[in-house]
Order: structure tokens, then C-alpha cells, then sequence
């Protein structure tokens, strides 16, 4: 593992769908660029040629969402879908309420895989690895915990609602 690559938590589903797409960005996608990057040479003077350009920039593009996968892919630690018995882990849609706040703030405990393009859900995604991921880990609903933001100050949270995503 790279020192960029970070464990994620995945479930199977989601392991199956990034690995689809990134078989998908290797074979068709790849093919169809290089196709259109040997077009364009044919046509002759590539410093002028906006199909030639267009096409590499997509090849680049490619190619990094490859590299992401593949680091996201090898990062990867799949594991089922989280008990629904209250305790904060990773997969977990979580809600906190900050300490003197009235206010509730709902995000998902885990890794951006965890939400599919398609599925509509709009929430911010902590990590585990975070200061607050790991503040609230193994916590219950009800229970408090804090930990020090990056700008020094501690933050104190209350466990509202922990439900499997």
C-alpha cells in the first residue's frame, strides 16, 4: 500500500460496484479514447488538431480515475452491513448534536463509496480514521463524546441516532 492509500470501510456490494466500473474505465473506455487519439493523429498536424487534445484531457482524466480505484480498491476493507442495535461504527448513518446546540447534524460514518451516484442521498461522510470518527467509534446512542478539533479547541457531541446505512 501506498502511503495515500487508506483503509476503507466497504461493504461487498459496493466493492463489486467500484471494481465494475474500474473494469469498465480499463477495457471500453480506455479502448474507445485510444481510438480516438489514433483518429486524430491520422488527420495529420496534432498541434492544431482540438480532437487530438480533446481526447488525450480524457485520457488523462481516465486514467486517474483509474489510479483512484485502484488505490480505493486496494484500501478497501469489506465488511457487513452493521448491526442496528445503536452502536456507532463504521457504515453507520450517524446523528450528533453538538453541545449546546439545539440543532442536529446527520452524516454517514464511513467512506464516499458508501454512497452510490444513483442513489439521491446527500450527506457528508466522516471517516473513521477522523478525530470525530474515532471519538464516536464504539459509543451508544445517548452516550457523549469529544474530541480536539485542527484548530485545537475541544468539541464535545452527543450521540442522537445511529441506524446502518
Amino acid at each position: 500500500m501506498s502511503d495515500e492509500t487508506q483503509t476503507i470501510w466497504v461493504t461487498q456490494e459496493a466493492y463489486e460496484r467500484l471494481q465494475e466500473e474500474l473494469d469498465h474505465l480499463r477495457g471500453d473506455v480506455r479502448a474507445s479514447i485510444t481510438g480516438k487519439i489514433a483518429q486524430a493523429r491520422e488527420e495529420g498536424d496534432l498541434s492544431e488538431n482540438g480532437g487530438y487534445h480533446a481526447a488525450r484531457e480524457e485520457q488523462g482524466k481516465n486514467e486517474a480515475r483509474i489510479r483512484q480505484l485502484e488505490d480505493r480498491l486496494r484500501g478497501a476493507q469489506i465488511g457487513e452491513t452493521p448491526a442496528d442495535d445503536g452502536l456507532v461504527e463504521a457504515g453507520m448513518k450517524v446523528t450528533i448534536r453538538f453541545d449546546g446546540d439545539t440543532e442536529t447534524e446527520t452524516f454517514l460514518l464511513g467512506s464516499r463509496e458508501l454512497l452510490t451516484m444513483d442513489s439521491g442521498v446527500d450527506l457528508d461522510v466522516y471517516s473513521p480514521t477522523s478525530p470525530l470518527g474515532e471519538a464516536i467509534s464504539g459509543k451508544s446512542v445517548g452516550d457523549t463524546a469529544t474530541y480536539e478539533a485542527p484548530n485545537g479547541a475541544t468539541i464535545k457531541v452527543e450521540i442522537v441516532d445511529a441506524v446502518p446505512f
